[in-house]
């Protein structure tokens, strides 16, 4: 598993790598409050649908931990839980994990055996410490289910590539960054690539810039960088002419993403991009997968119409920052300078994601398996997700 790590912590003690200065610098946030982790996520110093949800539920668990709860009685304790998780919700309200970690949190502290104890601090501590061991176990699954995701992803992979090279290796490419900075470790995608690499399958890696943030360029190329994984960087308006021109010397067997929302029927809600991804894959003949943990699934969401859209402010479109790179060609990490890169009058439309339907995704790899498309052209998530689906499909 990879040696990076997006979050770090110990009970009372969260830091978060903030990923806004990557490549370049290494440098964690102490985050201690609600508020402190809520704008770590909204600036996308932190992001990656699991990552935003651990860090929620750690940032709220930190402050619990060291002694923001006042309250005296019980029922006063689960209400100021319930008002710090419902405000950490507007972060990011397009990632499906921080609303089932929300919902899982909440329903850890009504499930508390407090009799008896309603009106006293022992009721309350009780409260909190259901709470932050909740929280950590979020933390200690996520490791799991990715390395488990990498396991399923590369298999099924190989097992229905459409071209191999001699050898059995295989190349694909990605979008966004779904890797250890994105989770709490290996990753989502990245994690099947990872585990393609490691097991000597993985012919060649190549990722996109992902405008208009650059978690491609910035993060993705430097998490495959740092594990000496062969890759190479395009940007994402190549991605038709590699295809079409580099498919077969290259093997490329697929397009790997992971995905913010999953809903009920397939379809997917992921970075901006990964729509157009889709529909270029299945024109050359190369298999599109999501990688998803079952937190991503939405089973109350029937289609991709019903989920909304996060729009974000234009100057991530306009402008952009980043090390200056001085005369002698090295770059300089001490100064960090912002430039314009379009007129700043022009009208700006960015949309934080894009939803690719089910048709156009081959398979959706989850920690408990792999599911693909049934003759109706949907997805059936009940195998994988039994519990969940008897709760809220009820069929």
């Amino acid at each position: 598993m990879s040696g990076l790590q997006a979050i770090r912590y110990s009970r009372g003690k969260l830091e978060v790598l903030d990923q806004l200065r990557l490549p370049h610098e290494h440098h964690y946030d102490e985050v201690s409050t609600s508020e402190e982790a809520f704008d770590s996520i909204k600036s996308m110093r932190v992001r990656g649908a699991p990552a935003i949800a651990i860090v929620a539920a750690l940032g709220h668990g930190v402050e619990l931990h060291n002694g923001s709860c006042k309250v005296s009685t019980t029922d006063e304790t689960i209400s100021y839980i319930d008002s710090r998780l419902d405000y950490l919700k507007l972060s990011r309200p397009t990632a499906v994990d921080l609303t089932n970690a929300i919902t899982h949190l909440k329903t850890t502290v009504r499930t508390v055996d407090v009799l008896g104890k309603e009106n006293d601090a022992a009721g309350r501590d009780a409260i909190i410490y259901a709470y932050i061991a909740a929280a950590e176990e979020i933390f200690r699954k996520d490791t799991e289910t990715n390395l488990l995701i990498g396991g399923y992803g590369s298999k099924w992979l190989l097992e229905n590539a459409p071209t191999k090279s001699a050898d059995g290796k295989v190349s694909v490419l990605t979008h966004c960054n779904t890797g250890s900075l994105a989770t709490s470790g290996h990753g989502t995608a990245l994690g099947i690539i990872r585990s393609l690499h490691s097991a000597g399958h993985l012919y060649h890696a190549f990722c996109t810039e992902t405008r208009p943030y650059n978690q491609g360029s910035r993060l993705t190329a430097f998490e495959l960088v740092y594990e000496n994984i062969p890759s190479t960087l395009i940007t994402d308006s190549m991605a038709g002419a590699l295809f079409a021109t580099k498919k077969a010397e290259n093997n490329l067997a697929a397009v790997i993403v992971g995905a913010d929302r999953v809903v009920r029927n397939g379809d997917t809600a992921n970075k901006v991009g990964t729509y157009t991804l889709a529909v270029l894959a299945k024109y050359h003949g190369l298999k599109f997968i999501v990688a998803a943990p079952t937190t991503s699934i939405d089973l109350q969401t029937e289609t991709g119409a019903g989920i909304k859209i996060e729009e974000r402010k234009p100057e991530e479109l306009t402008q952009i920052s980043g090390a200056v790179v001085g005369k002698d060609g090295k770059v300089d990490v001490s100064r960090t300078e912002r430039v314009a890169t379009a007129h700043q009058a022009i009208h700006v439309w960015n949309p934080a994601f894009d939803v690719t339907p089910a048709e156009l995704i081959d398979a959706v790899v989850t920690e408990r398996g792999v599911v693909v498309k049934g003759a109706d052209g949907s997805f059936d998530f009940k195998g994988v997700m039994p519990e969940r689906w008897a709760q809220v499909v009820g069929l």
